[in-house]
């Protein structure tokens, strides 16, 4: 099978990390695209997998001595493997800070491994690779992330010849590069496999989990409630187990980047802390797997796919924000009354609110939630969208707010959709789109 490399936007920020920092760390979920692009960013960097048992054994048995032996520049891979090695890139680093001397890819969140946290601290920029977004695979250029953030969003009217975003098929279809270029029911096989593939082999690099079934079966429920508030007590009560190993297994499975966990936005920022946050699978084309969800249920599975669009919503933003401004801070909204917002996006005193619908058209209503955000934000209120699966771009009652369509999170331009299918082929034919 042909492998097409898609440009990744996040590509640039690493290339600056790696001028004026000495380790550079690419952490993200396994099969996302981490060790490709690690070596399109530098072709001429020796590239080591920790994936290799030979090499695994003498990093781990002579970690100062397997480090030192490295060349000059140097690609380490799933670099979790062997958290021992981190001690010793700090005492190499600390006798020369050249930079760019380390990039490391690790399929575990190196920052939340208590044995790791402190030991490149200063010395080591970490940057997060998401799945493919649906803008990285359309190959475009438009940020919606960026036009809500530079107030650039404006009312645009779509022809009604345009047809409406394949929302369903996106969903299902999600951001790993494998199951993208396999037929459906195949890419479905290969995320169910991928998982108990992580669970029978990652997570015994960061824990020792007895109960790999339990986990598995978390998983599954977890997919199934996706873009739900976290309730651990409800969850350790539906699985039959402990809520503190409910919890745990919820922790190791943030920390290899299948689900995130979204906090609560409060204007008092303490009380931030006491509200539940919101779960998401980071990955909808995983989630509908395990929800045995398919695009054929789109219109009789109405609540699960308004979640999962919800899911797809959240990470798309965040994953933009990486290339974008990784100063951007995420949460959700929920007050007394019941009123939402599916994302809030902060900055400093600034403040925009995200608001998710599965309908094609939109009533008055739709923008409560952000009305509400607007009010409890007061002068940092900066705008918002609300994010529909319709054709057109209006302007909504709440000010610095507007209607948009998903085709424009995708990055189309308005009434002229691509889908990613076209993108892959024009990659694949080498024809420009």
């Amino acid at each position: 099978m042909t492998h097409p490399f898609l440009p990744r936007l996040l590509r640039q920020r690493v290339l600056e990390a790696l001028t004026d920092t000495p380790v550079v760390c690419l952490l993200g979920p396994r099969q996302v695209g981490k060790s490709t692009l690690a070596q399109h960013i530098n072709a001429g960097r020796s590239y080591l997998s920790l994936d290799d048992p030979t090499l695994l054994q003498a990093a781990k048995q002579d970690a100062l001595g397997f480090i030192e032996s490295l060349p000059e520049r140097v690609i380490l891979d799933e670099v979790q493997r062997a958290p021992e090695l981190m001690l010793a890139i700090k005492s190499v680093v600390d006798r020369d800070r050249t930079p760019g001397r380390f990039l490391l890819t690790g399929s575990a969140n190196l920052l939340l491994l208590p044995q790791i946290q402190d030991s490149l601290a200063g010395r080591m920029e970490v940057i997060y690779l998401h799945p493919l977004t649906e803008q990285e695979k359309r190959v475009s250029t438009t940020t919606l992330l960026e036009k809500l953030i530079n107030a650039e969003l404006a009312p645009d009217m779509v022809p009604d010849s345009v047809p409406l975003a394949p929302v369903a098929d996106v969903l299902c279809q999600g951001g790993y590069p494998e199951p993208n270029q396999r037929a459906p029911h195949r890419a479905r096989q290969w995320y169910r496999q991928y998982l108990n593939a992580i669970v029978q082999r990652d997570v015994q690099d960061i824990a020792a989990i007895q109960d790999k079934d339990g986990m598995l079966r978390l998983m599954e429920l977890l997919a199934c409630r996706t873009a739900s508030l976290l309730n651990i007590s409800r969850l350790s009560k539906d699985l039959g187990l402990e809520r503190a190993t409910v919890g745990r297994y919820l922790s190791i499975l943030e920390k290899l980047f299948l689900v995130h966990q979204l906090p609560a936005w409060h204007r008092n920022h303490a009380k931030r802390l006491i509200k539940s946050p919101k779960l998401h699978l980071v990955d909808t084309g995983l989630a509908a797997a395990l929800a045995r969800l398919t695009p054929e249920q789109w219109l009789t599975d109405a609540a699960r796919f308004g979640a999962l669009l919800e899911s797809h919503v959240v990470e798309q933003l965040i994953a933009q924000a990486g290339w974008l401004d990784p100063e951007l801070r995420f949460y959700h909204y929920r007050d007394k009354d019941q009123l939402e917002v599916d994302l809030v996006i902060e900055r400093g005193h600034d403040v925009w609110g995200v608001e998710v619908k599965r309908a094609a058209s939109i009533q008055a209503k739709d923008a409560a939630g952000l009305a509400r955000l607007a009010a409890q934000s007061g002068t940092g209120f900066r705008g918002g969208m609300l994010i529909y699966t319709g054709r057109h771009c209006l302007k909504l009652q709440v000010p610095g707010c507007f209607a948009v369509p998903i085709g424009m999170l995708w990055g189309e331009q308005p009434g002229q959709p691509i889908s990613s299918q076209e993108a892959w082929q024009s990659l694949l034919t080498g024809k420009a789109l």
